[in-house]
């Protein structure tokens, strides 16, 4: 089976961030995943100490971090391809491996950014390309690997179907040398976003780095909407897939994760 993993950035947010991979373990889960969770692309060491103590205390595994973002409720969706914060980007580099290192984490989202006014397509692009190679190498020090993921609901983001995904990831291992580049496939992004979700799974599954799920409309849990998310996931487990799954969705219940049962989300699910 395929093991779910709490996103603590988008879930459990009636708890401060600290509390909040303590609390996934109290439902059961033995993996989290997080958003940046900092305000700033390099916090102090005082911080980063805190919040590695809080997955460590809570007894869970950090199984996905993202490379720091910007001001995602302000609508900023990463600085990959920034040309204003590609220093800032940069400079969270080695803070991110560290993490990363620390907790057993090898799997780093790296948000591609907005289409920014003033600047080409291209030029954004190409840096991208340099930025990505840099951060594969960072992380790839710890056995690490970046995820470029496809995006929905950000008009200004270039990056929103597999195939524009697939088609960085290549130009990065051409151009950066860099081989430890891969697609996070967020079922529900792609879905919104009208790629073919089966074709996809057949098709990249050997690039595929990391799942994400959630139903459509609506961005809730599973059984909230209209995504055939469990024959989906039947199909990445026959494609080979048998990493974690983030749950990245949004839900007012009084038991968010109601839709699985227990015994299905801990370590002993994934293994069995």
């Amino acid at each position: 089976m395929l093991g779910y993993a709490v996103n603590c950035s988008i879930l459990l947010t009636g708890l401060p961030m600290r509390e909040r991979p303590a609390a996934a373990r109290a439902s059961g889960f033995d993996g989290v995943e997080f958003w940046w969770p900092f305000d700033s692309a390099v916090p102090s060491d005082a911080e980063v100490d805190a919040f590695v103590r809080s997955v460590q205390e809570a007894g869970v595994q950090l199984v996905g971090l993202n490379f720091a973002a910007g001001d995602m409720p302000g609508g900023d969706r990463g600085l990959v391809s920034w040309p204003a914060r590609s220093t800032e980007f940069r400079d969270n580099l080695d803070v991110v491996a560290d993490i990363g290192e620390r907790l057993g984490c090898r799997a780093f989202n790296a948000l591609y950014g907005n289409r920014v006014d003033g600047e080409s397509a291209q030029a954004q692009d190409d840096l991208a390309v340099e930025n990505l190679a840099l951060a594969a190498a960072a992380v790839g020090r710890i056995g690490g690997t970046v995820l470029i993921e496809p995006v929905s609901g950000a008009d200004r983001y270039p990056i929103r179907t597999s195939a524009q995904a697939t088609a960085i990831i290549g130009r990065v291992a051409r151009e950066g040398d860099a081989s430890n580049v891969r697609l996070l496939a967020d079922l529900y992004h792609l879905a919104v976003n009208g790629d073919d979700v089966p074709a996809v799974i057949a098709g990249d599954a050997a690039l595929i780095g990391h799942v994400q799920i959630a139903d459509a409309p609506g961005r809730g849990e599973p059984g909230t909407g209209e995504l055939p998310l469990d024959g989906w996931l039947s199909g990445l487990r026959q494609a080979g897939y048998s990493g974690w799954v983030g749950l990245e969705y949004k839900s007012e219940a009084a038991d968010p994760f109601a839709w699985l049962p227990r015994e299905g989300r801990g370590s002993a699910a994934r293994t069995a």
